[in-house]
């Protein structure tokens, strides 16, 4: 059983991680760390301290209203993709432990085109 590295729980609430298989389980967001459980495996989880938090970025649409998807870039290890049941509920509670700077907007669709088309044409 794995144990919690937080000491006080800011929220808890239904999400889905995205890392590999789609797996259903809740969030913890604390004063030490954020931390997935899987709701039918208690050996699958996911424990990310703040220190080791690069940044986070929401997926956002229709300008603010609607966040789909956030995934939060470790310095070390990568990154996870995680959707909550509410999004923004989660967001501002990971805001009072990551610095406002490191929570970004993640590129569009149509951005990462732009983007593509445009080193392309840069390359000659």
């Amino acid at each position: 059983m794995a144990t919690s590295q937080n000491t006080t729980v800011d929220l808890t609430i239904p999400g889905t991680s995205f890392m590999g298989l789609t797996t259903y389980g809740n969030v913890m967001v604390g004063d030490r760390a954020f931390e997935f459980y899987n709701e039918h495996n208690p050996e699958d989880f996911i424990q990310i301290p703040w220190d080791e938090v690069d940044y986070v970025a929401a997926s956002v649409m229709f300008g603010g209203r609607v966040i789909p998807r956030f995934a939060i870039f470790t310095k070390s290890n990568g990154h996870f993709a995680f959707s909550t049941r509410d999004n923004k509920r989660t967001l501002r509670a990971i805001r009072t432990y990551v610095p406002a700077d490191h929570l970004v907007r993640s590129l569009t669709f149509f951005d990462v085109i732009k983007k593509g088309l445009g080193r392309i044409f840069h390359r000659s």
